[in-house]
């Protein structure tokens, strides 16, 4: 016995060493990993070392929308955009999906599909590659993999000096509305002032110039759903064409597609979806919502460097009275300002913002006022588990992922780990001592499942069950049980709907009806 007692502890001590080394060497793998590695288009990324990187973050757009500015109620999923439909109020929350460095599957394509169209929620996705194309599939849009090149619409950059920086074709800008598309391309759109961005309805009927980094190009295909109101909002010029293979506008592998089919910014309202939601009267009813995706050919629009004009000015963007154009076309011949005041690029800022106050329900009449005034009742969710890890330490940020889900509470998310690990350690050190001869579960023996019941079974154990539960309440052996009359034992059991599950061979029970019984054969005999 004593030696089987030693057996039983150095079981229990290897347990406890291995999960110590797997927690170490886990811990060590995911620090050498991430080490010299910066996130970059994260909306949680504030502290980047290197100060490009910092530039290329959304960390401001994020502020701006938040706690520091409008008072959206902001969140991230690290895991999967599967779960969107999970999420409360759903036509009342927003998902910004900016710089996929993966590709989405099938069913994160379905899933953000119905969030719109059945659900009405709210998407944004940005992106400059086919890294979108699966969402974009089920919207009918084509995500081209290359740049844009736009000889007549691009803009200047100049170093800190003022030195002008080599012109580049594929740093475009645009001009566009929130809700509004101008038939012809060249008419110019009254600018959106202070005033007109303020006041709901009011910027309905203006434009905002856009500035984007290197966008490529997006296409809509032809579709017969009338379910649904297409706006391509922003697009290059005639000329603009995709350099596939070089800037030569005379290659023929670099396609020009021409006005609307090079899209930059395509909007997509699915409009009379029914929800619930709190309506006048401070109770809940139904109400009719709109689903919204948009769809941005550049992920850079959202980056802190084209999002605050602060940074913008720092990084060396030039408005339209810089010398660097040279008599070159700018925004301003596409703007005319109505208090004659200037038509200035002040950041992709107020346009985005404009347009996610545009794609919420803060205009929606059937939805309490008590919920459409306060931002605070709308909700932004960042999708942070588009970027890629390496392959070794994928495995523990998927797992992580997993156990954060939506939230993006430090606190939670680390109550949560430990929790499992004081689980863990709390199995490892209970592993009851028995002696081997007598032991019921080994965790030696991890190979072996139990076989699964056929469900074609269910009605007999039942009936078993009912039986045994007679022979004990009568305290007969099953020598005497078996040698019961079926009259004696109908005589027992007294109660018709047992005396029917006992000898009703015609008689079948769906499994919601043998639940019910088994509560009753439960309770029979108290």
């Amino acid at each position: 016995m004593a030696d089987e007692e030693t057996t039983g502890v150095k079981l229990e001590t290897w347990l406890l060493v291995g999960f110590v080394a797997a927690m170490l060497l886990s811990t060590t793998v995911i620090i050498v990993t991430a080490s010299g590695k910066e996130t970059v288009y994260s909306a949680y990324v504030t502290d980047s070392e290197d100060t490009n990187l910092q530039y290329q973050q959304i960390s401001t757009m994020r502020g701006d929308l938040g706690d520091d500015g409008l008072d959206y109620v902001i969140a991230n999923t690290m895991s999967t955009p599967m779960l969107v439909n999970d999420w409360r109020e759903p036509h009342r929350t927003m998902l910004i999906i900016a710089a996929p460095e993966k590709p989405f599957d099938n069913s994160e394509a379905d899933a953000i599909y119905d969030f719109v169209t059945q659900n009405g929620g709210k998407v944004i996705i940005a992106s400059n590659s086919t890294n979108a194309q699966t969402v974009a599939d089920k919207f009918d849009v084509k995500f081209f993999d290359a740049p844009v090149v736009d000889p007549n619409r691009y803009y200047e950059v100049a170093s800190q000096t003022g030195v002008q920086e080599a012109p580049d074709a594929r740093k475009l800008w645009a001009v566009a509305g929130v809700n509004k598309v101008w038939e012809d391309q060249y008419e110019r759109r009254p600018y959106c002032s202070d005033s007109n961005l303020s006041n709901a309805g009011e910027f309905d009927d203006c434009a905002l110039p856009i500035l984007f980094h290197r966008p490529t190009a997006i296409q809509v295909l032809d579709n017969e759903d009338s379910s649904r109101n297409v706006k391509v909002l922003a697009h290059a010029s005639g000329s603009a064409f995709i350099a596939r293979e070089n800037m030569d506008a005379n290659d023929k592998d670099n396609p020009i597609l021409g006005g609307n089919n090079t899209g930059l910014i395509v909007r997509m309202d699915y409009p009379g979806i029914e929800t619930i939601d709190q309506v006048k009267g401070i109770r809940e009813g139904e109400v009719d919502v709109t689903g919204s995706i948009v769809f941005i050919s550049d992920h850079s629009v959202f980056a802190n460097h084209l999002w605050d004009i602060a940074d913008a000015e720092v990084t060396g963007k030039q408005q339209c009275d810089s010398i660097h154009y040279d008599g070159r076309s700018c925004w301003e011949s596409l703007l005319s300002s109505q208090d004659g005041s200037e038509t200035d690029w002040k950041g992709n800022k107020d346009y985005f913002v404009t347009l996610i106050r545009d794609m919420m329900e803060h205009e929606n009449d059937e939805i309490s006022l008590t919920i459409t005034r306060e931002n605070k009742n709308f909700y932004i969710v960042f999708d942070e588990s588009r970027h890629i890890t390496s392959a070794i330490s994928s495995p523990f940020t998927e797992a992580m992922g997993a156990i954060v889900m939506l939230t993006s509470d430090t606190l939670l998310k680390w109550l949560i780990v430990l929790n499992l690990m004081a689980l863990l350690s709390i199995a490892i050190m209970v592993v009851p001592e028995k002696e081997n001869w007598r032991h019921v579960f080994d965790l030696t023996r991890f190979r072996e499942r139990p076989n699964k019941v056929d469900p074609n079974l269910y009605l007999t154990r039942v009936r078993e069950a009912m039986m045994a539960k007679v022979r004990q309440v009568s305290d007969l052996t099953r020598d005497e049980m078996a040698r019961k009359t079926p009259g004696e034992i109908q005589s027992m059991v007294k109660d018709p709907r047992l005396i029917e599950l006992l000898y009703s061979q015609q008689r079948s029970y769906s499994n919601e009806e043998l639940r019910q019984i088994l509560q009753q054969i439960r309770l029979w005999g108290k």
